[in-house]
């Protein structure tokens, strides 16, 4: 890069140790749509010289080849590339660019002002410093700046500079700048930030940019924008962190070498220093620090390390090391906001995936507490949040994790949600507290277990799940195997879809939120049948198969049987037995299966019944030899 200093020449050493040492800042530059953050950015980069040399080359010969020269016609050449860019979709997703000055290096993340990529701003925000929020000085306070704001200030991020841009298509007002810091103001003052610095820009013709310009905004004596982000202090705020360090590889070439590998998300440990390891709460003391380029004596946030220990003591990947005075929280019930990435809803209830530090768990959203305007901050109720709506959610994970809040660290506190079928990333979240219930709660051991109730029935307790659309014949087949199992002389109980509607799911309707918690709720009781040591014959729609996979994750491998009763919906249609295909197609029941609302069939189902191949009885008899093949029937 293109740096003017003394030193190069005076004492090359000197400025390469300058250059190695400087401080390091990451912002990001967020608004609405033609806010003018490409141009911001190419002025940022062009005017203080920051653009790589060979950018400068390829400009120059542009201007000499279309036979114009000067400064305007290179730096608009810059910009129509940062805005060519953004149309092939590159910052759809993030630009990231990397510059330096003599005082500082920076990366800058250019976030696209869309709405519907709220969420990629997000991804920016996470691992930035400083927001650079632009606003169009014409057009003032919009609910995107209001947004990206409030995600800015949710993702731990303290300090912002406003920059008032497109001043010279106002008159370089001083009254219209002050309208518009005011509004800004007061706006954040409900937010979390330390710092606000409001600068009256123009990014096309540079005022403020990278020094002050009296001739154009007399009336202010701040400084410009890439002075203040060069001397923002930041850094400071990390100080006095506890020790984390999540363990993202066991690395052990040898038998003589067992270390755990990751990078340090806060505090500093050394030599000698006592750990925690969670959360398995084991302890010992750190014996070595291990690099690619040698041992060390500490090593602090940021840098990518291998601790050896003292002990041989339980670890794994996910785990998180602590400093033995300070450890981490656990639990797998919590409190957290989320911000919702995807177009398909969130529904709770249903099971995703979370990646948190390097820990991946099955974890549901248990309730949605209530949704946020991001206009007015105010909370609104919901039962779903719908793509880039933010909400605080009751969490609940499979397993017990270590954590900290997110406003204590933004590595140990923050997670992903992940869909279980497409591996998409649907949601961004921030752990905000334990639900205490989660540390209140232990389970209690009973004398008499399911594997003793089991044997006293003469039988292998499980599920068979009947699946299938309206009218497949799914009770009529559940019934008649029932009947057939109690002649048999074994213990069983049928859980119809009509009939727990009637009592334990008497307050669920049918949208797919309510379809979700349906399908749990009876997941939950089957559980517990199986417990009982019965046979459970659970017949439901069951739409989803992520819901059907939750129900068969509560129970024990080889206690699912899932029945998979394959009919057509034109001969659902055609048997009609209860009048409600009819009532769907004239628009008198909403949010039917197989007509406005869809069914997922299962993709390996330990059985499929053709009812348009088998009659009923045989339906039963086939679904009876398998339970007896299965040794589900004989006495254990």
């Amino acid at each position: 890069m293109s740096h003017q200093s003394a030193l190069i020449e005076t004492d090359i050493e000197a400025y390469l140790d300058a250059q190695e040492n400087k401080s390091f800042l990451r912002f990001l530059t967020c608004g609405s749509v033609d806010d003018g953050k490409s141009t911001l950015i190419g002025r940022l980069l062009y005017d203080s010289k920051l653009i790589f040399e060979d950018q400068l080359m390829a400009l120059e010969a542009d201007s000499k080849r279309l036979g114009t020269q000067g400064d305007d016609f290179d730096f608009a050449l810059l910009v129509d590339g940062l805005a060519a860019e953004r149309e092939q979709g590159i910052t759809i997703d993030v630009a990231y660019r990397f510059f330096s000055t003599d005082k500082r290096k920076f990366i800058v993340a250019d976030t696209p002002g869309h709405e519907q990529y709220t969420r990629n701003m997000a991804t920016g925000a996470s691992t930035a410093d400083v927001a650079i929020i632009l606003v169009d000085a014409r057009k003032s306070i919009l609910t995107q700046t209001r947004r990206h704001s409030y995600i800015a200030s949710l993702l731990g991020i303290r300090h912002v500079i406003v920059a008032i841009n497109k001043m010279d298509l106002v008159d370089y007002s001083e009254d219209r700048f002050n309208e518009i810091e005011q509004a800004y103001r007061e706006f954040a003052a409900q937010l979390t930030f330390s710092t606000i610095k409001c600068i009256p820009v123009s990014a096309l013709k540079g005022t403020n940019i990278t020094v002050p310009s009296p001739a154009e905004t007399p009336w202010y004596d701040g400084p410009a924008l890439l002075q203040e982000l060069e001397t923002i202090e930041v850094d400071g705020e990390a100080e006095g962190e506890a020790f984390r360090f999540p363990v993202q590889w066991v690395n052990r070439p040898n038998l003589d070498f067992r270390g755990f590998s990751g990078t340090v998300a806060g505090g500093v440990i050394k030599v000698g220093d006592e750990i925690i390891a969670l959360p398995s709460a084991s302890r010992s003391r750190v014996a070595r620090i291990v690099t690619a380029t040698g041992d060390l004596e500490a090593a602090q946030t940021g840098q990518s390390v291998t601790l050896t220990l003292e002990d041989e003591i339980d670890i794994s990947r996910g785990d998180i090391i602590c400093g033995g005075q300070a450890p981490a929280l656990i639990s797998d019930q919590f409190v957290a906001h989320m911000l919702w990435m995807h177009e398909d809803e969130m529904l709770p209830g249903r099971q995703y995936y979370m990646k948190i530090h390097n820990k991946l768990v099955s974890a549901s959203v248990s309730e949605l507490k209530h949704k946020v305007n991001v206009n007015t901050l105010a909370q609104q109720a919901g039962k779903t949040l719908e793509l880039n709506e933010v909400g605080v959610c009751n969490i609940s994970l499979d397993q017990t994790i270590a954590y900290d809040p997110y406003v204590e660290n933004r590595d140990t506190g923050s997670f992903v949600l992940i869909d279980r079928r497409s591996n998409e990333t649907v949601g961004v979240g921030m752990l905000d507290f334990s639900l205490r219930r989660a540390q209140n709660v232990v389970w209690q051991e009973l004398k008499v277990d399911k594997e003793t109730r089991a044997v006293q029935k003469h039988q292998k307790p499980a599920v068979l799940w009947f699946t299938g659309l309206s009218g497949s014949g799914k009770s009529t087949i559940a019934n008649l195997v029932e009947q057939k199992l109690y002649d048999r002389g074994r213990h069983t109980y049928t859980l119809d879809g009509d009939n727990v509607r009637h009592g334990l799911n008497k307050d669920l309707g049918f949208t797919d939120v309510d379809r979700v918690e349906n399908i749990r709720r009876v997941g939950e009781a089957s559980k517990l049948m199986v417990d009982a040591g019965l046979i459970v014959l659970v017949s439901f729609i069951s739409p989803f198969i992520s819901e059907r996979r939750l129900a068969r994750r509560l129970v024990e491998k080889n206690e699912f049987i899932e029945i998979f009763v394959n009919t057509s919906l034109e001969l659902c249609e055609q048997r009609d037995p209860k009048g409600l295909y009819k009532k769907a197609r004239a628009g008198e029941i909403k949010n039917f299966t197989g007509i406005d609302s869809d069914y997922e069939a299962p993709e390996a189902a330990e059985l499929e019944i053709k009812t348009d191949e088998l009659s009923a009885e045989e339906a039963a008899d086939q679904i009876i030899a398998y339970l007896e093949k299965e040794g589900y029937l004989s006495a254990s």
